[in-house]
């Protein structure tokens, strides 16, 4: 009889983990792999010694979400499901970048930074190999392990649980063992077709370049490279109101340009609040400044108030 796991009464990190102890290799699908999910299988694959039969092949799926699902239910025209290189290739870029935003969310910890560290090394050494699927949409969650042992040589994880560290341990899912040889060699099979498809394509290489892109990179940063990355993002509004917004025409000659540039920061403000408060000592031309972006077309907007403090 299989074992259930649901993370409740039977969690399904341990079991694999117990599984990986006296395993040669491994085959993982998964529908969403988070980064930082690693940590709590990473220590077993070290001890691999990489390549071929000697790794974990992470074979990832394109998941969609909910919203997204239903906005494609609801189009009226269905588009081809085939795929061509122009498209692999923006797939392969769209999800490269959802894996760097994924360690974007969140407080940064020490395990996580760990975790991190070791998964782009085990990359580096051929210990791990993660390829996207991207023939079409691919939900399933499928953990393969393979040991030396005579009478259950190979031991499936088959259910619900993505590779992240809440759907191997903490949230309600559903999974039974597969101990039985024949079910076993059918899902090899299973596995080797889709990682060897054409549109199965590996992005070890990127995710490397990502973690070490990211605030787990081995290297320190020098602390004036974060002062620049903090003005450059405090800065993107101003930058984007002194692009987006021209001034009127009669106030081209009237406006200093510190007045100018005030201007279209403000528009900038006003168009995506609603509102803006421009403050400035007496004599600098707030009530000049207020004029010009009343004249502004900016959408939606009623009336601008000027207030002036002596």
């Amino acid at each position: 009889m299989p074992r259930i796991f649901d993370n409740i009464d039977q969690p399904l990190l341990p079991a694999l983990q117990q599984t990986l102890e006296t395993a040669t290799h491994a085959d993982f699908c998964v529908g969403y792999f988070n980064l930082r999910g690693w940590r709590g299988l990473g220590s077993y694959v070290g001890n691999w010694d990489g390549g071929e039969g000697e790794c974990c092949r992470l074979l990832v799926g394109m998941q969609r979400l909910p919203e997204e699902e239903l906005r494609e239910a609801k189009k009226l025209a269905k588009q081809d499901s085939g795929i061509d290189n122009q498209a692999a290739l923006r797939l392969k870029r769209g999800l490269a970048e959802e894996f760097r935003e994924q360690l974007t969310v969140g407080v940064p910890t020490r395990e996580d930074e760990r975790g991190l560290r070791q998964l782009a090394q085990q990359l580096r050494d051929e210990k791990v190999k993660v390829k996207l699927f991207l023939r079409h949409t691919l939900h399933a969650k499928l953990y393969l392990i393979y040991r030396s042992d005579l009478v259950a040589p190979t031991v499936g994880y088959l259910g619900s649980s993505n590779l992240t560290l809440s759907g191997l341990s903490h949230q309600g899912e559903l999974n039974i063992d597969v101990v039985d040889s024949d079910a076993c060699e059918k899902l090899e099979d299973w596995f080797e077709d889709r990682w060897n498809d054409r549109w199965c394509i590996d992005i070890s290489k990127e995710l490397v370049e990502i973690i070490d892109q990211s605030w787990a990179r081995e290297e320190r940063i020098p602390p004036y490279h974060i002062y620049i990355k903090m003005a450059y993002h405090l800065s993107q509004e101003a930058r984007a109101g002194l692009t987006e917004f021209q001034i009127p025409r009669e106030f081209e000659d009237k406006l200093f340009e510190f007045q100018t540039a005030a201007v279209k920061i403000a528009a900038h403000h006003l168009n995506r609040r609603g509102g803006v408060l421009i403050g400035d000592v007496v004599g600098l031309g707030k009530t000049l400044m207020g004029t010009a972006l009343a004249r502004i077309q900016v959408q939606p907007l009623n009336t601008v108030s000027i207030l002036r403090l002596a």
